[in-house]
């Protein structure tokens, strides 16, 4: 069972919501939008989709990785290293 299962119906919402802000930045292209409010919407995208990100790591560290803790030291070392890993990937993008 993934951690964002209690709350799988407002991560799948809120990404319905960030891919129509992306289709609404194409159409700015292709209609020539000035080129600040499109990097407006850019950044909009952009910081809505860390958002979703940063949720799924607290669930993440909130679930599965206590799970994993409690089941055992090494299965728990594994998730957090494991956490970790993706936290740095969300960092550097």
């Amino acid at each position: 069972m993934a951690g964002y299962s209690g709350t799988k119906d407002d991560y799948a919402r809120r990404l319905r919501r960030i891919e129509g802000q992306v289709r609404g930045i194409a159409r700015m292209v292709d209609e020539d939008t000035y080129c600040i409010d499109v990097l407006t919407q850019i950044s909009a995208v952009t910081k809505a989709l860390q958002a979703v990100g940063i949720g799924l790591v607290e669930d993440h560290l909130g679930h599965c990785v206590v799970e994993a803790a409690r089941s055992s030291d090494e299965e728990g070392h594994e998730k957090v290293t494991e956490a970790a890993a993706a936290i740095a990937r969300l960092v550097r993008s």
